[in-house]
C-alpha cells in the first residue's frame, strides 16, 4: 500500500482505509439520505445541505489526527511533472463538471432531485458511448435489462418501507411508544443521548439500508415528540450508522478491509479505535449543536 510504502504504521494505514471508507456517507448525492428523505418525508435537497458542514468536520478531525500522526515519519517526496499533471487532467475531464452540473442544479433552483437523476444518467450514458467509447450501442440493451432489475429491487424495499410506515402509524405504534418512553425519559437531551446508544447499537447489528427502513418508521415520530428537528434527526441517524461500519459483530468496512488486506477482523478493530473514537466526537457534536446541520439549510432555503 502507498501509505506503508510511505513509512505510515501498519496499524495507523489498516484503521484509516477502514474507517475512512464511510465518510461520502453524509455528503450529496448519498443514496441513504436519499432514502432517508423518501422513508421520513424529509426534503432531500435540504438533507444534502444539511450533512456538508457535520461531514466536513469529521473531515477535518480526522485529518488533524492523521497529520499529527505523521509528524515523525520519514515521507517520500514525489515530483509530478507539468506533463503527468496535464496527462491526469484530461483523463478526468469528462468527470469534473458532472459534481458541478448536479449539485448546481438543484442548489440553484433549476433540477429537482429526480430531474437532477435524469440528467445524470444522460451525461454519462453520452460521455460513456460516445465520447470515451467504453460502452457501445449494442450493449445497451442489455445494460438497461440489469439497471431495470436492479431498480425494481429497490423500488420492492420502498413500498415494504412504505407499508410498514402506513401500518406502524395505523396501529399506533409511536405513539404508544412514546407514552412508555416519556415515563423514564422527559429532557430533550437525554433522549438524544439514548437515541444514539440505540442507533449506535442498530449499526453495529443491521445494515444501513435495513435500519433506514425498519428504524426510521418508528424513531421520526418519536423524536418528533421530543421537538427534535426533522433535518437534524437525520443526520443523526446516518452518522450513527455510518459509525456502525466500523463496529463489530456486522460492521461492513471491518469484513471489507479483513478481506482486502487478509487481516483478521478483531486487529482491524483494535486499528479503528483511534478513529472511531473522533467519530464518536463528531456525534456529540452534531447531536447538541444542531445549528451545524441546519445552518446552511436556514442560509440558502428558508432564509
Amino acid at each position: 500500500m502507498a501509505l506503508i510504502k510511505d513509512n505510515y504504521p501498519e496499524r495507523f494505514t489498516l484503521g484509516l482505509l477502514t474507517s475512512s471508507g464511510s465518510l461520502g456517507l453524509l455528503f450529496p448525492p448519498s443514496l441513504p439520505l436519499i432514502l432517508y428523505g423518501v422513508i421520513s418525508g424529509a426534503r432531500i435537497d435540504q438533507l444534502f445541505l444539511a450533512g456538508i458542514l457535520p461531514g466536513l468536520v469529521m473531515l477535518l478531525l480526522l485529518a488533524g489526527y492523521c497529520v499529527r500522526q505523521g509528524r515523525g515519519v520519514k515521507k517520500t517526496l514525489i515530483v509530478t511533472s507539468k506533463r503527468e499533471l496535464v496527462a491526469v487532467l484530461r483523463e478526468v475531464a469528462w468527470e469534473l463538471p458532472l459534481p458541478i452540473v448536479v449539485l448546481g442544479g438543484i442548489y440553484g433552483g433549476f433540477l429537482v432531485v429526480g430531474e437532477a437523476a435524469a440528467v445524470t444518467a444522460l451525461y454519462v450514458l453520452v460521455v460513456e458511448v460516445f465520447i470515451y467509447k467504453d460502452i457501445s450501442l449494442s450493449q445497451l440493451p442489455k445494460i438497461m435489462v440489469h439497471s431495470m432489475v436492479l431498480f425494481g429491487g429497490i423500488l420492492v424495499v420502498l413500498a415494504a418501507s412504505m407499508a410498514s410506515t402506513n401500518f406502524l402509524i395505523d396501529q399506533e405504534v409511536p405513539q404508544r411508544l412514546f407514552e412508555w418512553i416519556r415515563e423514564y425519559i422527559t429532557n430533550k437531551y437525554t433522549f438524544l443521548m439514548v437515541l444514539n446508544i440505540f442507533l449506535l447499537l442498530v449499526g453495529a447489528l443491521l445494515d444501513i439500508f435495513s435500519a433506514l427502513v425498519l428504524v426510521v418508521p418508528l424513531i421520526v415520530p418519536i423524536a418528533k415528540a421530543y421537538d427534535v428537528d426533522l433535518i437534524h434527526r437525520g443526520i443523526i441517524f446516518l452518522t450513527n450508522l455510518q459509525i456502525g461500519y466500523c463496529t463489530p459483530p456486522v460492521g461492513l468496512n471491518l469484513f471489507l478491509a479483513s478481506y482486502r488486506f487478509e487481516r483478521p477482523i478483531a486487529e482491524l478493530y483494535r486499528a479503528t479505535l483511534p478513529f472511531v473514537g473522533l467519530l464518536l466526537l463528531t456525534l456529540l457534536i452534531i447531536t447538541y449543536f444542531p445549528l451545524l446541520s441546519l445552518f446552511l439549510v436556514e442560509i440558502f432555503v428558508t432564509g
